[in-house]
């Protein structure tokens, strides 16, 4: 039997290498922007496009799915052909894959800071762009699977194993997270509300860094760190325990970010239980990569690639650590909200994705291109000040993290909050937020350095795009050679992605399913009903300003909590929001009691110029509010949508709800000019007056009733 000659198709790997750079530094730089905005908020420029309640989604998108993605992309599609022996399956699926996946960015870009997004959670893309993403993902899994099944050789590496998890997880993630009814072109609401939204989401938030920001890079360091230090993996059958052990328990760990809210208990301590558990296989995979390096650290020394991969795998194992231990609900207490957590989520991002991304591209650039890195000396610089940025990123971070969250539940002796405002430990944590910021900027620098140094690398270079290779035809299967359970499920690609599918189903259902299913689990409160029309438009312009990103919507049943909010939450209070707006970070007090809590004058000075109610504050100028007319038109479909979710408003009731739309802004119009405050009734600004002096208020009428 002679071998077979083909082609490895290495521009469509260039292309998302390059397409991973350039992206890298727009979604990093427009980080750091929204970073400087957090201490400095006139580096909005006045824009209503550029505050960070509308560009930190962006900056979350771009770096996940256009830096990272691009990556996992770049990475799978080098190492696939060389582990299968095998050319992608089309060429034609590969230019779409890639032309697709840059299309979808670039509406990311285009939309969220106008403002259509669905609030959630890296998941804030509109319902046209989810139905592209969806496709495109068919099209990468066809492209994937077509390969493997023409591959020349019988065995299925471990990397592999971790490609079809992270294709099969993130297909069953982004379908289930994605169930929205659409309303116009660029604007659904989320079929669940409240708590059952709550748990969809943060199952599939938590999963989207388990299965996009894990899975698939731990498949690229099986397969890049030994080529790169020219040495087996350390241990095989570390490797079986670790996939299975981490994609069967990473599912469950998703309800740890919903601690102390009004999620049913038996659900946060599944959270728990399995974010605690998640460390064995989270290490077990971190072990398996460093020892693989045993014996070659005089290699590491020397070599400036190796020490990316090590400090990545290093990032890897403290936030890997780190997020079992948040998980622990006394530690969770104090952090959840807090700098602590972004400080744990971008050791993670910057250490371990970032630093395994720059390993890859110093290593595969040069080597499709058949020729030497242009500087080692700037990859080295690269190194050293990326280390620097993180150290002077994350540090502040967690002081930050710390100094807030103790601050907040602290009392006096005499018993009384010592610091009731909140603007208070703002103001004070404002010096590790300017340090956060150098960090970025130092971590951007050498991002930029590294695209230099790879243009020039490409420059003095010539990209081989068919680079030949022979092997030999794939050979029968003989179950004679077949020595256990895994070897044979090794050799059979559709096996293993059912198997993968099931395990990671286990999981999914018995946490989601009585939520959903069971009504007694979220129960109704009389006092509670839906929001007039303009509150709901009211809260649809709250939600298009990105204000869920620095203000949270529940209150924990701490007594730091009750004293400065009010009242804990309850499940049935949020049976009609569509999507639920918990939120995740306190940048801003929580606002789930603010209702009736000032007059409309406050609210509308304080909107138009944060400073004048709160001296001090860092949230920044909503003076386009006063200005913008309220789009009425789109009223009736919203009424509509939402009594197809469940939400009772009478039949028919969508014909007159402008009529009551306009009555209620009259009405605020009219209080406000008591104030000397001139406005007319259909600007943006008494809309969401109208809502923020609806929250809470419901229950504080049922408390009222109760008297």
């Amino acid at each position: 039997m002679q071998p077979e000659k083909f082609y490895y198709d290495n521009k469509i790997v260039r292309n998302f290498g390059v397409a991973t750079i350039v992206w890298g530094i727009i979604g990093m730089t427009v980080g750091l922007i929204a970073a400087i905005q957090l201490f400095k908020p006139a580096m909005n420029m006045g824009n209503q496009y550029t505050t960070f309640g509308r560009i930190r989604p962006l900056h979350t998108n771009a770096v996940i799915f256009a830096f990272v993605g691009n990556a996992i992309f770049m990475g799978v599609y080098y190492s696939l052909q060389r582990l299968l022996k095998a050319r992608m399956f089309s060429d034609m699926l590969s230019k779409i894959h890639f032309w697709g996946w840059q299309l979808i960015i670039v509406s990311a870009v285009i939309t969220l800071p106008l403002g259509f997004t669905t609030s959630h959670e890296y998941a804030e893309l509109e319902w046209p762009i989810d139905i592209a993403i969806t496709l495109i993902w068919v099209v990468f899994g066809i492209n994937m699977f077509g390969t493997i099944f023409k591959r020349r050789e019988r065995h299925l590496y471990v990397a592999i194993w971790f490609y079809i998890a992270t294709f099969v997880t993130i297909a069953v993630l982004h379908i289930v997270n994605s169930f929205e009814l659409p309303v116009s072109a660029f604007k659904s609401y989320m079929v669940y509300a409240g708590v059952q939204d709550a748990l969809v989401q943060w199952w599939y938030g938590h999963n989207a860094v388990a299965f996009f920001l894990t899975t698939p890079y731990l498949g690229m360091m099986y397969y890049f760190l030994p080529k790169m230090a020219n040495r087996p993996v350390y241990s095989y059958k570390l490797s079986i325990l670790h996939f299975w052990a981490l994609i069967f328990i990473y599912i469950w760990a998703g309800p740890h970010h919903l601690l102390y809210t009004t999620l049913p208990g038996w659900a946060q301590s599944l959270g728990v239980v399995f974010s605690i558990m998640l460390i064995a296989p989270s290490w077990g995979g971190m072990i398996n990569g460093l020892l693989t390096l045993r014996g070659a650290w005089d290699k590491v020394r020397d070599d400036v690639v190796l020490k990316f991969m090590v400090v990545g795998l290093t990032a890897y194992g403290m936030a890997t650590f780190e997020g079992p231990m948040l998980s622990l609900k006394q530690i969770n207490g104090i952090a959840h909200f807090s700098d602590w957590i972004v400080a744990h989520v971008h050791v993670g991002a910057l250490g371990w994705n970032g630093f395994l991304t720059f390993a890859i591209l110093y290593w595969l650039l040069p080597r499709i291109y058949k020729t030497q890195l242009y500087s080692k000396k700037l990859a080295a610089f690269h190194f050293w000040i990326g280390t620097l940025g993180i150290l002077f990123y994350a540090i502040p971070m967690y002081w930050a993290g710390f100094t807030q969250g103790l601050m907040l539940k602290e009392f006096t002796p005499e018993g009384i909050l010592k610091y009731p405002n909140f603007l208070e430990t703002t103001l004070r944590i404002i010096p590790m937020h300017v340090m956060r910021s150098i960090g970025g900027t130092l971590y951007l620098l050498g991002v930029i350095v590294m695209a230099y140094n790879l243009a020039r690398t490409m420059k003095q270079g010539k990209l081989v795009a068919d680079e030949s290779a022979e092997a030999m035809p794939l050979p029968a299967l003989n179950p004679a050679e077949e020595h256990g359970w895994h070897r044979r499920l090794e050799r059979r690609p559709i096996r293993l992605m059912v198997g993968a599918l099931v395990v990671i189903l286990i999981g999914s259902v018995i946490e989601l399913m009585p939520t959903m299913t069971i009504s007694s689990n979220v129960p109704t409160i009389a006092s509670v009903k839906p929001y007039t029309p303009l509150e709901l438009q009211g809260r649809d312009v709250y939600i298009r300003e990105g204000c869920s990103n620095c203000h949270s919507q529940t209150v924990r049943p701490f007594r730091s909590e009750t004293e400065r909010y009010g009242e804990y939450s309850k499940a049935g209070e949020f049976v009609y929001d569509h999507p639920f707006l918990w939120g995740s970070k306190r940048t801003g007090p929580d606002l789930a009691r603010e209702g009736q809590k000032y007059g409309n004058a406050w609210h509308y000075n304080h909107l138009m110029d944060p400073r004048l109610m709160s001296p001090g504050s860092i949230m920044p100028d909503y003076d386009w509010l006063i200005t913008q007319k309220l789009d009425t038109t789109t009223t009736a479909a919203k009424i509509n949508a939402m009594r197809k979710l469940g939400v009772p408003y009478p039949a028919g009731y969508e014909h007159k709800a402008n009529q009551d739309l306009i009555e209620q802004a009259s009405a605020i119009a009219d209080n406000l000019g008591k104030d000397k405050i001139k406005v007319k009734n259909d600007k943006e600004i008494i809309a969401i007056i109208a809502y923020l002096q609806r929250l809470g208020t419901d229950i504080k009428a049922n408390k009222t009733a109760n008297k």
